[in-house]
Protein backbone atom coordinates (compact mmCIF):
# COMPACT_ATOMS: atom_id res chain seq x y z
CA UNK A 1 0.00 0.00 0.00
CA UNK A 2 2.47 2.49 0.83
CA UNK A 3 4.42 1.73 -2.71
CA UNK A 4 1.17 3.10 -4.13
CA UNK A 5 1.09 6.15 -2.18
CA UNK A 6 4.44 6.92 -3.43
CA UNK A 7 3.76 6.10 -7.58
CA UNK A 8 0.25 8.21 -6.13
CA UNK A 9 2.34 11.37 -5.29
CA UNK A 10 4.62 10.97 -8.72
CA UNK A 11 1.05 10.82 -10.63
CA UNK A 12 0.07 14.31 -8.92
CA UNK A 13 3.13 15.89 -9.51
CA UNK A 14 2.28 18.89 -10.99
CA UNK A 15 -1.43 19.16 -10.67
CA UNK A 16 -1.82 19.17 -7.20
CA UNK A 17 0.07 22.13 -5.01
CA UNK A 18 2.83 20.87 -2.95
CA UNK A 19 1.37 22.61 0.09
CA UNK A 20 2.93 24.44 3.09
CA UNK A 21 3.79 23.51 6.11
CA UNK A 22 3.05 25.96 8.95
CA UNK A 23 3.84 26.60 13.11
CA UNK A 24 2.81 28.19 15.10
CA UNK A 25 4.79 29.77 18.52
CA UNK A 26 1.75 30.31 20.33
CA UNK A 27 0.33 26.75 19.79
CA UNK A 28 3.46 24.91 21.02
CA UNK A 29 3.51 26.86 23.92
CA UNK A 30 -0.07 26.28 24.82
CA UNK A 31 0.23 22.60 24.17
CA UNK A 32 4.10 22.05 25.38
CA UNK A 33 5.04 20.32 22.08
CA UNK A 34 6.15 21.45 18.38
CA UNK A 35 3.51 21.22 16.01
CA UNK A 36 3.52 21.06 12.47
CA UNK A 37 0.86 22.35 10.42
CA UNK A 38 0.27 20.78 6.70
CA UNK A 39 -2.00 23.26 5.13
CA UNK A 40 -4.38 21.67 2.64
CA UNK A 41 -6.42 24.80 2.61
CA UNK A 42 -4.19 25.82 0.15
CA UNK A 43 -4.56 23.33 -1.71
CA UNK A 44 -6.20 23.27 -5.21
CA UNK A 45 -10.28 23.97 -4.81
CA UNK A 46 -9.44 24.81 -1.13
CA UNK A 47 -9.27 21.33 0.23
CA UNK A 48 -7.08 17.91 -0.13
CA UNK A 49 -9.20 15.76 -2.25
CA UNK A 50 -7.82 17.21 -5.81
CA UNK A 51 -4.68 14.61 -4.95
CA UNK A 52 -7.47 11.27 -5.03
CA UNK A 53 -9.40 12.70 -7.64
CA UNK A 54 -6.89 13.49 -9.82
CA UNK A 55 -4.87 10.19 -8.91
CA UNK A 56 -8.00 7.94 -9.76
CA UNK A 57 -8.98 9.53 -13.19
CA UNK A 58 -5.28 9.40 -14.13
CA UNK A 59 -5.75 5.84 -14.29
CA UNK A 60 -8.77 5.40 -15.54
CA UNK A 61 -9.26 3.20 -18.96
CA UNK A 62 -9.88 4.83 -22.48
CA UNK A 63 -13.41 3.68 -22.37
CA UNK A 64 -13.59 4.77 -18.92
CA UNK A 65 -12.75 8.20 -20.06
CA UNK A 66 -14.74 8.29 -22.85
CA UNK A 67 -18.03 7.15 -20.79
CA UNK A 68 -17.01 9.69 -17.79
CA UNK A 69 -17.39 9.58 -14.23
CA UNK A 70 -20.01 10.45 -11.65
CA UNK A 71 -19.92 10.65 -7.36
CA UNK A 72 -21.59 11.88 -4.79
CA UNK A 73 -20.37 14.73 -2.38
CA UNK A 74 -22.18 17.19 -0.09
CA UNK A 75 -19.10 19.84 -1.58
CA UNK A 76 -15.12 19.04 -1.53
CA UNK A 77 -15.08 15.65 -3.41
CA UNK A 78 -17.37 17.43 -5.70
CA UNK A 79 -15.13 20.10 -6.68
CA UNK A 80 -12.28 18.37 -6.47
CA UNK A 81 -13.48 15.44 -8.98
CA UNK A 82 -14.74 18.63 -11.03
CA UNK A 83 -11.58 19.97 -11.37
CA UNK A 84 -9.89 16.57 -11.92
CA UNK A 85 -12.11 15.79 -14.94
CA UNK A 86 -11.52 19.32 -16.85
CA UNK A 87 -7.76 18.82 -16.37
CA UNK A 88 -7.99 15.34 -18.30
CA UNK A 89 -10.69 16.50 -20.63
CA UNK A 90 -13.33 14.05 -19.20
CA UNK A 91 -17.15 14.91 -18.25
CA UNK A 92 -18.17 14.82 -14.79
CA UNK A 93 -21.58 14.59 -12.99
CA UNK A 94 -21.86 15.16 -9.88
CA UNK A 95 -24.91 14.19 -7.30
CA UNK A 96 -24.69 16.57 -4.26
CA UNK A 97 -27.45 16.93 -1.63
CA UNK A 98 -30.10 19.81 -1.85
CA UNK A 99 -28.32 21.53 1.25
CA UNK A 100 -25.06 21.51 0.61
CA UNK A 101 -22.87 24.60 0.59
CA UNK A 102 -23.98 27.38 -2.26
CA UNK A 103 -20.41 28.08 -2.46
CA UNK A 104 -19.33 24.41 -3.29
CA UNK A 105 -22.05 23.71 -5.43
CA UNK A 106 -20.94 26.98 -7.60
CA UNK A 107 -17.08 26.36 -7.54
CA UNK A 108 -18.19 22.32 -8.85
CA UNK A 109 -20.18 23.94 -11.18
CA UNK A 110 -17.65 26.30 -12.47
CA UNK A 111 -15.51 23.70 -12.94
CA UNK A 112 -17.61 22.44 -15.67
CA UNK A 113 -18.72 19.54 -14.17
CA UNK A 114 -23.04 18.85 -14.29
CA UNK A 115 -24.75 18.68 -11.19
CA UNK A 116 -27.67 16.67 -10.11
CA UNK A 117 -29.34 17.56 -6.63
CA UNK A 118 -30.72 14.87 -4.03
CA UNK A 119 -32.15 15.07 -0.98
CA UNK A 120 -29.79 15.51 2.56
CA UNK A 121 -30.12 12.11 3.84
CA UNK A 122 -26.97 9.95 3.09
CA UNK A 123 -28.86 7.00 1.65
CA UNK A 124 -30.43 9.81 -1.05
CA UNK A 125 -27.21 10.02 -2.73
CA UNK A 126 -26.62 6.15 -3.69
CA UNK A 127 -30.23 5.95 -4.73
CA UNK A 128 -29.77 8.78 -7.21
CA UNK A 129 -26.24 7.61 -8.21
CA UNK A 130 -27.29 4.54 -9.72
CA UNK A 131 -29.77 5.04 -11.89
CA UNK A 132 -27.21 7.35 -13.82
CA UNK A 133 -24.43 4.77 -13.67
CA UNK A 134 -26.87 2.24 -15.38
CA UNK A 135 -27.86 5.06 -17.96
CA UNK A 136 -25.14 6.10 -18.74
CA UNK A 137 -22.65 4.00 -18.16
CA UNK A 138 -20.45 5.97 -15.70
CA UNK A 139 -17.46 5.58 -13.60
CA UNK A 140 -18.27 5.70 -9.90
CA UNK A 141 -15.09 7.43 -8.34
CA UNK A 142 -16.52 7.34 -4.69
CA UNK A 143 -15.62 10.19 -2.05
CA UNK A 144 -13.40 8.00 0.06
CA UNK A 145 -14.28 4.01 -0.31
CA UNK A 146 -11.68 3.93 -2.94
CA UNK A 147 -7.86 2.59 -2.91
CA UNK A 148 -6.92 5.14 -5.42
CA UNK A 149 -8.57 7.52 -3.76
CA UNK A 150 -7.16 6.86 -0.68
CA UNK A 151 -3.62 7.03 -1.79
CA UNK A 152 -3.44 10.16 -3.17
CA UNK A 153 -4.72 11.19 -0.45
CA UNK A 154 -2.15 10.12 1.29
CA UNK A 155 0.30 12.09 -0.42
CA UNK A 156 -0.14 14.86 1.88
CA UNK A 157 1.20 12.95 4.90
CA UNK A 158 3.68 11.73 2.47
CA UNK A 159 4.95 15.58 2.17
CA UNK A 160 4.66 16.52 5.46
CA UNK A 161 6.85 13.85 6.82
CA UNK A 162 9.50 13.90 3.92
CA UNK A 163 9.36 17.51 4.73
CA UNK A 164 9.61 17.98 8.37
CA UNK A 165 10.80 14.11 9.36
CA UNK A 166 9.66 11.43 11.58
CA UNK A 167 6.96 12.49 14.09
CA UNK A 168 5.75 11.24 17.38
CA UNK A 169 1.76 12.03 16.52
CA UNK A 170 -0.26 12.91 13.68
CA UNK A 171 -3.98 14.17 13.76
CA UNK A 172 -5.92 13.97 10.76
CA UNK A 173 -10.17 14.33 10.33
CA UNK A 174 -12.14 11.13 10.05
CA UNK A 175 -15.10 11.51 8.41
CA UNK A 176 -15.72 8.44 5.61
CA UNK A 177 -11.96 7.94 6.32
CA UNK A 178 -10.46 8.50 3.20
CA UNK A 179 -7.75 10.40 4.60
CA UNK A 180 -7.25 9.16 8.01
CA UNK A 181 -6.74 5.79 5.93
CA UNK A 182 -4.39 7.46 3.29
CA UNK A 183 -2.70 9.67 6.63
CA UNK A 184 -2.02 5.77 8.12
CA UNK A 185 -0.55 4.16 5.12
CA UNK A 186 2.09 7.06 4.12
CA UNK A 187 2.82 7.83 8.11
CA UNK A 188 3.45 4.08 8.88
CA UNK A 189 4.69 3.43 5.56
CA UNK A 190 7.74 6.30 6.57
CA UNK A 191 7.60 6.64 10.11
CA UNK A 192 6.38 3.06 11.84
CA UNK A 193 6.45 4.37 15.12
CA UNK A 194 4.38 7.77 15.18
CA UNK A 195 1.39 7.69 16.25
CA UNK A 196 -1.86 7.88 14.01
CA UNK A 197 -4.63 10.07 15.39
CA UNK A 198 -8.10 10.64 13.98
CA UNK A 199 -10.11 13.12 14.96
CA UNK A 200 -13.85 13.32 14.55
CA UNK A 201 -16.72 15.32 16.26
CA UNK A 202 -18.67 14.14 19.06
CA UNK A 203 -21.63 14.82 17.61
CA UNK A 204 -21.12 12.16 14.27
CA UNK A 205 -19.02 9.74 16.79
CA UNK A 206 -19.76 6.79 14.51
CA UNK A 207 -16.03 6.12 13.74
CA UNK A 208 -15.06 6.45 17.01
CA UNK A 209 -17.74 3.89 17.61
CA UNK A 210 -17.13 1.84 14.89
CA UNK A 211 -13.13 1.90 15.72
CA UNK A 212 -14.33 0.84 19.41
CA UNK A 213 -16.51 -1.68 18.50
CA UNK A 214 -14.87 -3.71 15.77
CA UNK A 215 -17.74 -3.05 13.32
CA UNK A 216 -19.30 -0.24 11.51
CA UNK A 217 -22.11 2.39 12.58
CA UNK A 218 -23.41 4.11 10.20
CA UNK A 219 -23.59 7.82 10.29
CA UNK A 220 -27.58 8.78 11.34
CA UNK A 221 -28.74 12.47 10.86
CA UNK A 222 -25.25 14.08 12.78
CA UNK A 223 -25.89 17.49 13.93
CA UNK A 224 -21.93 18.91 13.41
CA UNK A 225 -20.53 22.45 12.15
CA UNK A 226 -18.01 20.07 10.48
CA UNK A 227 -20.43 19.13 7.60
CA UNK A 228 -17.43 17.21 5.86
CA UNK A 229 -17.31 14.78 8.17
CA UNK A 230 -21.21 13.64 8.56
CA UNK A 231 -20.48 10.46 6.33
CA UNK A 232 -20.12 7.10 7.74
CA UNK A 233 -16.66 5.05 7.10
CA UNK A 234 -16.38 2.63 4.14
CA UNK A 235 -15.96 -1.27 4.01
CA UNK A 236 -12.42 0.01 2.68
CA UNK A 237 -11.45 2.61 4.80
CA UNK A 238 -12.78 1.12 8.10
CA UNK A 239 -10.47 -2.00 7.44
CA UNK A 240 -7.22 0.28 6.97
CA UNK A 241 -8.30 2.31 9.71
CA UNK A 242 -8.35 -1.21 11.79
CA UNK A 243 -5.34 -2.09 10.93
CA UNK A 244 -3.04 1.35 11.10
CA UNK A 245 -5.00 4.00 13.26
CA UNK A 246 -3.69 4.06 16.92
CA UNK A 247 -6.43 5.85 18.29
CA UNK A 248 -9.74 8.37 17.28
CA UNK A 249 -10.49 11.07 19.90
CA UNK A 250 -14.03 13.15 19.79
CA UNK A 251 -14.09 16.72 19.83
CA UNK A 252 -17.26 19.22 20.97
CA UNK A 253 -18.69 21.90 18.75
CA UNK A 254 -17.01 25.05 21.04
CA UNK A 255 -13.55 23.10 20.83
CA UNK A 256 -13.93 23.05 16.91
CA UNK A 257 -15.01 26.40 16.52
CA UNK A 258 -12.13 27.56 19.04
CA UNK A 259 -9.47 25.47 16.67
CA UNK A 260 -10.89 27.54 13.86
CA UNK A 261 -10.72 30.87 15.46
CA UNK A 262 -7.08 30.66 16.57
CA UNK A 263 -6.35 29.60 12.89
CA UNK A 264 -8.00 32.22 11.54
CA UNK A 265 -6.83 35.30 14.48
CA UNK A 266 -3.23 33.49 15.42
CA UNK A 267 -2.15 32.29 11.92
CA UNK A 268 -4.09 34.23 9.94
CA UNK A 269 -5.87 31.03 8.11
CA UNK A 270 -8.74 30.12 6.99
CA UNK A 271 -10.07 26.60 7.38
CA UNK A 272 -13.53 25.12 7.24
CA UNK A 273 -14.81 23.44 10.60
CA UNK A 274 -13.80 19.84 9.10
CA UNK A 275 -10.08 21.16 8.27
CA UNK A 276 -9.75 22.46 11.90
CA UNK A 277 -10.97 19.15 13.77
CA UNK A 278 -7.76 18.06 13.60
CA UNK A 279 -5.83 20.70 15.74
CA UNK A 280 -9.43 20.62 17.82
CA UNK A 281 -7.92 17.25 19.17
CA UNK A 282 -4.82 18.28 19.96
CA UNK A 283 -6.59 21.45 22.06
CA UNK A 284 -9.01 19.18 23.62
CA UNK A 285 -5.77 17.19 25.08
CA UNK A 286 -7.67 13.75 25.07
CA UNK A 287 -3.51 12.66 24.12
CA UNK A 288 -0.91 13.90 25.96
CA UNK A 289 1.76 15.42 23.43
CA UNK A 290 4.11 17.05 26.31
CA UNK A 291 7.21 17.44 24.80
CA UNK A 292 6.37 15.13 21.12
CA UNK A 293 6.74 16.47 17.69
CA UNK A 294 3.31 16.66 16.42
CA UNK A 295 1.74 16.91 12.38
CA UNK A 296 -1.61 18.15 12.14
CA UNK A 297 -3.48 17.90 8.72
CA UNK A 298 -5.14 21.03 7.98
CA UNK A 299 -7.82 19.45 5.37
CA UNK A 300 -9.45 22.04 3.51
CA UNK A 301 -10.49 26.04 3.97
CA UNK A 302 -14.16 26.27 1.79
CA UNK A 303 -16.34 28.00 3.78
CA UNK A 304 -19.33 30.35 3.20
CA UNK A 305 -19.04 33.85 4.12
CA UNK A 306 -21.43 35.82 2.26
CA UNK A 307 -23.04 37.13 6.12
CA UNK A 308 -19.57 37.95 7.01
CA UNK A 309 -19.27 40.20 3.95
CA UNK A 310 -22.18 41.45 3.81
CA UNK A 311 -22.43 42.47 7.40
CA UNK A 312 -18.94 44.54 6.37
CA UNK A 313 -21.23 45.79 3.39
CA UNK A 314 -24.00 47.17 6.02
CA UNK A 315 -21.32 48.96 8.48
CA UNK A 316 -20.59 51.08 5.18
CA UNK A 317 -23.61 51.57 3.61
Amino acid sequence: MFEEVKAAYQRIKGVANHTPVMTSTTLNKMVNAECFFKCENFQKIGAFKIRGAFNALSQLTPEQKKKGVITHSSGNHAQALALAAKILGIKAVIVMPENASAVKVAATKGYGAEVVFCGPKPEDREEAVTPLIKQYGYKLIHPYNDLKVIYGAGTAAYELIKEVGKLDYIFSPVGGGGLLSGTSIATKGLSPSTNVIGVEPKNADDAYRSFKEGRIFPSVNPNTIADGLRTSLGSITFKIIREKVDEIVTVSEELIIDAMQFLWERMKMVVEPSGAVSLAGVLSKAIDVNGKKIGIIVSGGNIDLPEFFTHLREKIA
